[in-house]
């Protein structure tokens, strides 16, 4: 079992850049494929991206892509999705997720086990 911790989310104009990190607890981070995904006020949660056990793989939604990026750092159990060039439909609250048993679990929800509690960002017209 791994636990997830959001943060780095926040207040932000349109145009700017956040990074958020979730770290991970446990000794087999390794072996989860993770991702993140958002969810706005009044509509579904969302794929945003997602990178696999190596960090060699990595996917993205067409509405984040040449914006974001995931990373991982196996080494500090810890993924990164760095933010640039927000936009105000960016607003949401960011979910990191690991998938046990896979090498990449890509954009369905169903194929992660884990959630972190999620982080808020908002980008501001």
């Amino acid at each position: 079992q791994v636990q997830l911790v959001e943060s780095g989310g926040g207040l932000v104009q349109a145009g700017g850049s956040l990074r958020l990190s979730c770290a991970a607890s446990g000794r087999t981070f390794v072996s989860y494929a993770l991702g993140w995904f958002r969810q706005a006020p009044g509509k579904e949660r969302e794929f945003v991206a997602a990178v696999s056990l190596s960090g060699g793989s990595t996917g993205y939604a067409d509405s984040v892509k040449g914006r974001f990026t995931i990373s991982r750092d196996n080494a500090k159990n810890t993924l990164y999705l760095q933010m640039n060039s927000l936009k105000p439909e960016d607003t949401a609250v960011y979910y990191c997720a690991a998938g046990q048993g896979r090498y990449y679990s890509g954009s369905y929800a169903s194929n992660y086990d884990y959630w972190g509690q999620g982080t808020q960002v908002t980008v501001s017209s």
